[in-house]
């Protein structure tokens, strides 16, 4: 009996023991496991309407509406420069003259023998008359003054090109020879260039076809001006893409009256499409993001991220409009919403952007980390700060 009762009091205790340990296991588990309060911090801004100008931003590079490398047709020594390096000339202005003496010789018999056709050509025209000579000798007098009449012609041209001009009015450049230098046919004696107006090319996106047309007013700047812009016109659109690119290339012109802007420079532009928009949804550039051909941003919706699938329009310098997905008030992250753990669903806790460098990069880590704790009455009080902050 007293056996018995012993046996008894051993499992009670052990059963006792027992369910205090797995009451200790369940309420371990739940401290040691993620905290079902957790809120990934994020910097947001808030979507606001805002003007936006019409127009496509690339780069191009300038040209000389006009230019040439002055050669000469025919070879021999050069006995005049009229012009000074790097001066203007006018159309038709003589640039080189070459020793014409033989051409000039040859010009002088070609004209003596001209004229004795034409004597003989009268005299046999006058017997022809008279009945004296035949009709095909007649004939023969007249080819022989037409052969002559050409040979003429063709003495004169040879002793034009002996005098190389300017075949439009520009800048020339840089002589590399001196007066008393044979010079051969085809050889470079200089540059010669148009620079009022010049010309600009430039490529844009197949997808910008339908807003192109001649026409179209553009603006450019270059690094030596800085602050300076240049207006001009589209003048050519090529009616081919580039397979390489999936690209338009462009030609504008953009009068040059002061000369400032100078062939091969590096030029930044902007071309007027006419698609502007007094309420476009603009979103930092650092909000966007992609999947493949798919672009989305997330959205903060009742202290959650959401994935939302957008369309974009036009880039201005760190934003890009939005054209669909998103509407005016809506609370987009621009930061933190790269990191591993953020899904569609993830509770989010907005911050608003540390500084202006600061948001359009994503902010310092540490901060965000400093003041995830402190914002302990979750999204919707900071949700309530970026209308001001988010602009």
């Amino acid at each position: 009996m007293r056996r018995s009762i012993l046996i008894a009091a051993v499992l009670t205790a052990v059963l006792s023991v027992a369910a205090c340990g797995g009451k200790q296991e369940q309420g371990g588990g739940g401290a040691g496991g993620p905290p079902g309060g957790m809120q990934l911090p994020v910097e947001t801004v808030t979507v606001q309407p805002q003007a936006l100008q019409g127009g496509l931003q690339t780069v191009g590079s300038l040209r000389a509406d006009e230019s040439v490398v002055v050669r000469p047709e025919v070879g021999g020594r050069v006995t005049r420069i009229h012009f000074t390096e790097g001066g203007r000339v006018a159309a038709g202005q003589p640039l080189f003259t070459l020793d014409g003496s033989l051409a000039q010789a040859s010009l002088n018999e070609a004209t003596a023998n001209l004229e004795n056709s034409r004597r003989a050509l009268a005299r046999a025209a006058e017997l022809s008359a008279q009945k004296l000579i035949s009709q095909s000798d007649l004939d023969k007098a007249r080819a022989q003054f037409g052969v002559d009449q050409a040979r003429v012609a063709s003495a004169r041209t040879a002793l034009s090109k002996m005098t190389l001009r300017a075949p439009f009015s520009g800048q020339v450049g840089l002589r590399g020879i001196s007066v008393g230098e044979f010079v051969n046919v085809g050889q470079d004696l200089v540059t010669l260039v148009k620079l009022d107006p010049i010309e600009v090319d430039f490529s844009v996106p197949e997808t910008a076809l339908t807003q192109l047309r001649n026409g179209q007013k553009i603006a450019i700047t270059v690094d030596a001006f800085p602050g300076d812009a240049f207006d001009g016109q589209v003048v050519a659109i090529d009616p081919v893409i580039d397979p390489n690119s999936r690209s338009a290339k462009l030609r504008a012109r953009i009068p040059n009256p002061d000369f400032r802007l100078r062939p091969g420079q590096f030029a930044m532009l902007k071309l007027d499409t006419g698609t502007g928009d007094a309420n476009a949804l603009m979103v930092p550039e650092q909000a966007l993001m992609q999947d493949g051909d798919t672009r989305f941003v997330y959205v903060v919706v009742d202290g959650k991220a959401k994935k939302t699938t957008v369309r974009t329009g036009t880039r201005t310098p760190g934003l890009v409009q939005v054209v669909e997905g998103l509407k005016a008030g809506d609370v987009v992250i621009t930061a933190g919403q790269a990191k591993p753990m953020m899904h569609d669903g993830m509770a989010v806790m907005s911050l608003p952007p540390q500084s202006a460098g600061e948001g359009a990069v994503g902010g310092k880590p540490g901060a965000s980390g400093t003041k995830a704790p402190a914002a302990k009455d979750g999204p919707a009080k900071a949700d309530a700060t970026q209308p001001a902050s988010g602009g």
